[in-house]
This record gives C-alpha cells, structure tokens and sequence, in this order.
C-alpha cells in the first residue's frame, strides 16, 4: 500500500533528495566515506556547506549584507538566542503571540529583557493572525512566526515596521517568493520544508548585531558564528548534507515561484473540498489559512476516531491534530505530491458519503 506522508515535522522529502543522501550515506561522492564519517573541516564538507549557503542566498535573493548560518538546536533554541544577541537588559522587543510557538519565544524572551505583546490572537484560540497593531517606536524588533503550524495560520502579507523584523520560518520557509529583505533575522528549523531533522537555518543581516553590552555565551554568538563560518563547533554535517540536496532541489524544480504554484494547487484542493463538505469544518479566518497545515475539525465529534481509523488504514500517515488543538491536521511541504491531496480529498468525500 502507498503511504501518503502528511506529517508536520519531520516530514516528507523529495524522493530523489532520500535516494542521493543513501548514496551518500555508503560512499559520498566517490570518496570511500560515508558522509557521516568524514571531517566537517575537510574540502568535501566545505562544499557541502557552501553549495547550501548559496542557495539559501540565491533562493531568497540576498546580498553580502545578510549572512547564512547553518547552527544545532533547532528552532527553539532561536528562542532565546535571538533576545540573548539583539535585547540588552532594560530594552523592549514587541512579539506577535498567534500560537502555541509565539507564546514560546515570548516566555524566552523575557528572561533577557522587556516584552511587549503587540498583538494577540489567543481570544479567538488562534484562528486568525491580528494585523493591525502599534509597535513601540523603542522596540529593538519585531518577532512573528510567519506560519503556525499548530493552529494552521499563516502571515500572508507581513507587517510593516520601521524597527527590524524578526521571524520563525519554520514551517513555511522556502514555499513562495517573500522580499526577504525586509527582515533583519529569519530561523527554521529544517525538518519541514528544507532537509531532516538536525539543522537550523539562521540568515542574519549583519548591521543589527554588535550593539548589546551583554556578555554572551561563545556558542551563542551569532558573530563567533559567523566568523567561524557555521563551523565553531562540529555542525551537524549529514542534516546540513540533506539540507543542501533538498535546497537544490528546490532550484531543480524551478525556485520559490514553483514552489508557490504546487503550494497553491494543494492547498486550494484541499480547503475546496472542506468547504464543499458540510461533516468537516475549518475554524480558521479563511483570509489567514494556512497553506502549509490545514487544521479542521468534523462536524460530530463522535466520527474523529473512526475517520482517523479509515485515513490510518488508507495509508494517510499524520494527519492527527496536535495534542493540544485535537483535530486533523494536514501538512502540505513543498515534497508532497498532489497526488496525495487528491487521495485525501477522495477519501474525506467517501466518509462523508457514509456519514452525511
């Protein structure tokens, strides 16, 4: 049986993205080594590394003034490394809380200065992105999560402020053309949209750093990182590895413009076919869905499980709300086919047609 992988992180990757990384895995690029054994400060990682930074520069259109660090920990740790590197002690950030991950950077961010919370969408159980608010003219930046993966919203034109932005990326990095530059530091974790689980990716404009008085751990400087080109310490060289591939992937199959194409072909599918559907029903603000995770819910309660039942025994893999929403959840990267949406969408029609 087919299995369709919906999964919302780790999730699906480019078939000929898993072919080329076990290859690798036995013998990388004709060297004898399997790319988890080699030296991450040898040539044949060196390109590894810089193939990947290149494409993050070339896909989000950068120049010299941006720098791309590929670092542990994954988005979280962004959580407070990006107060402990752009907030002194007394300063104020202002943060967007439209989800369970918002409210995360939040709490972190306040161990190293003030928080404002400029907007707040937790009154309607986030199902909407606010989008008018005041920021502070002190604020040191702006911090938004460009798409929440839980609650199933996503920024789909991003605020305008005069004091540097800042956003978690990760679940929708990489799935259309965006000024990047309009953002002063961006983060995602990979295992989404650009590689496996391991890796986060941060692309930091260099003028906002250098201008707190905190003394900050080494391996929390986004400077020693920079300086040490992402290899201050062993980076996780096989994500990074993934990562790469998956980036020029996504170059392969025609860049972000492509990507939002695919993008829009399967969520649009998908969200028709809710919409059609009197059983199922989205509760999110249909100018702030996701294209990336569509949350929704059935109608009667009493048919989630077997629903979940039926998807499980079809081969649709993930499609469980997460813990704290309930749900279904359908997660739409940029390597799924359309395919597997047309199967879902057939499969919620058949239930339907039982259960209506």
């Amino acid at each position: 049986m087919k299995l369709h992988n919906f999964n919302s992180g780790p999730s699906i990757l480019p078939q000929s993205v898993l072919e080329e990384a076990s290859r690798a895995i036995l013998n990388f690029n004709d060297s004898g080594l399997s790319i988890l054994e080699i030296g991450h400060r040898t040539p044949l990682f060196g390109e590894v590394l810089q193939e990947a930074v290149s494409s993050v520069k070339k896909l989000m259109g950068l120049d010299d003034s941006y720098e791309v660090l590929f670092l542990h920990g994954g988005a979280t740790t962004q959580f407070m490394q990006v107060p402990m590197n752009l907030l002194g002690d007394g300063e104020t950030a202002a943060y967007c809380n439209n989800g369970i991950w918002g409210k995360k950077a939040i709490g972190e961010a306040s161990l190293f200065g003030k928080v404002e919370v400029v907007a707040d969408s937790s009154d309607r159980n986030h199902t909407y992105i606010q989008k008018a608010f005041a920021i502070p003219d002190n604020a040191k930046y702006l911090h938004i999560t460009s798409n929440n993966t839980v609650e199933g919203t996503q920024w789909h034109q991003f605020p305008e402020t005069t004091v540097p932005l800042v956003a978690d990326m990760s679940s929708d990095i990489f799935s259309r053309p965006v000024d990047f530059r309009k953002f002063s530091l961006i983060y995602a974790g990979a295992q989404k949209n650009m590689g496996a689980a391991g890796v986060n990716l941060v692309v930091v404009k260099k003028d906002i750093l250098g201008k707190i008085q905190r003394r900050i751990p080494t391996i929390m400087d986004y400077q020693k990182h920079i300086d040490a080109g992402s290899l201050m310490n062993t980076p996780p060289v096989f994500a990074v590895y993934v990562s790469m591939l998956t980036l020029r992937w996504i170059l392969e199959q025609g860049g972000l413009a492509e990507m939002e194409r695919r993008m829009l072909e399967k969520s649009n599918l998908l969200y028709n076919t809710i919409d059609s559907l009197p059983l199922f029903k989205a509760l999110v603000a249909k100018e702030d869905r996701s294209h990336m995770n569509a949350v929704f819910f059935l109608s009667d309660p009493e048919l989630e499980a077997p629903f979940l039942d039926l998807c499980k025994k079809e081969g649709m893999v993930g499609v469980k709300g997460y813990r704290t929403v309930g749900g279904i959840r359908v997660s739409m990267y940029n390597a799924l086919p359309l395919e597997s949406v047309q199967f879902f969408c057939d499969l919620m029609k058949v239930f339907a047609s039982r259960n209506g």
